[in-house]
């Protein structure tokens, strides 16, 4: 659905070219969900905002549904502007209108005709929850009601792609839940293809299929959410994956030195999540452990688990094969 090719991207900043991206390159399929995040001035806006043209790149292509934007002219660019959506982290609804107005308006621009307009806000406010709120201003609404507003707004004209600008950033935890539900559900109904920018990771971890870490306007590490969440290769996605957990790393590295014995680190996937193999695996091998630290959660709908244990005595080649028998991925962090 979008294909960016050896995208580069500067700025002019008193006198200096500042690199905003440097050469980058990334698909995102149909009907998925694709998570980029970064740190603060990593690039993350400016690729969003190059996906439909609002930055124009120096050099790459970009195209969308199979259109080269770049070719198109002033006509074909609005027109295809019309597929690829987008909502903000500020919402960026107009403050004289009302929420049904807030939601016409990309129609009423487009040329549709009165009675479909007032149909399809009716069915868009009714899919985000705000048919109660159709003659309220902004104004008069919360931060999460804003972005349903917004969500609806950008879901007018039907389009094939949905970009989300820090989305939920400027929402509470509670909020920020229910608006990345919505956009799961709208995801599986319409089967968008939606653009996600964060630099939160439990935002990836909730909602998408893949993402990429882009670090100083480079991908350093890109694939299935589930791979670079558990197995982070870069130290840019490790450093994310931890501020997640909540976990310092320097801190768990000095509490580990003082623990004896082999340290492993296991990651469960799947209902293998729940199941009792420790227990198994110990009485199997003649082994004993402690467990020092674990979560367990989701990823997107898959339940997911991963603790570190000091393993002492017994049969360690035995214990491996059983857990890599179950299912369990062995990660050996000390022998």
């Amino acid at each position: 659905m979008i294909q960016l090719e050896a995208l580069h991207k500067s700025y002019t900043v008193d006198g200096r070219q500042i690199a905003a991206l440097q050469g980058v390159d990334l698909q995102v399929r149909p009907g998925e969900v694709f998570g980029v995040i970064g740190a603060s001035g990593a690039g993350k806006s400016t690729l969003l905002r190059v996906i439909n043209l609002l930055e124009r790149p120096d050099q790459g292509r970009v195209i969308v549904a199979g259109q080269d934007l770049l070719s198109l002219d002033a006509a074909g660019l609005r027109a295809a502007r019309q597929r690829i959506a987008m909502i903000f982290q500020h919402f960026n609804l107009l403050s004289s209108r009302t929420v049904a107005q807030n939601v016409a308006w990309p129609m009423r621009i487009a040329g549709w005709p009165t009675a479909r307009i007032d149909a399809r806000v009716q069915a868009l406010l009714a899919r985000v929850g705000l048919t109660e709120h159709t003659h309220k201003y902004p104004a008069q609404l919360s931060g999460g009601q804003k972005q349903r507003v917004g969500i609806a707004r950008a879901l007018a004209l039907e389009p094939q792609v949905l970009l989300c600008d820090e989305a939920t950033s400027a929402l509470d935890p509670e909020t920020t839940r229910s608006i990345l539900d919505l956009l799961a559900e709208i995801n599986e109904e319409l089967q968008l293809s939606i653009v996600l920018i964060t630099h939160e990771m439990d935002v990836v971890r909730r909602i998408c299929d893949r993402v990429a870490v882009l670090e100083g306007g480079r991908i350093v590490e890109e694939g299935p959410v589930a791979e670079v969440f558990l197995h982070p290769k870069s130290p840019t996605a490790r450093r994310f994956v931890m501020a997640a957990e909540h976990v310092d790393e320097g801190e768990q590295r000095d509490d580990h030195a003082h623990v004896q014995g082999h340290l492993w680190r296991l990651t469960f996937l799947g209902e293998r999540t729940y199941e009792p193999l420790l227990g198994e695996v110990a009485r199997h091998a003649q082994l004993d452990f402690g467990i020092l630290s674990g979560r367990i959660d989701r990823i997107k709908r898959v339940p997911y688990g991963q603790l570190t244990i000091a393993v002492t005595g017994g049969d360690l080649p035995a214990a491996r094969q059983l857990l890599a028998d179950r299912g369990v991925q062995v990660e050996e962090l000390r022998a």
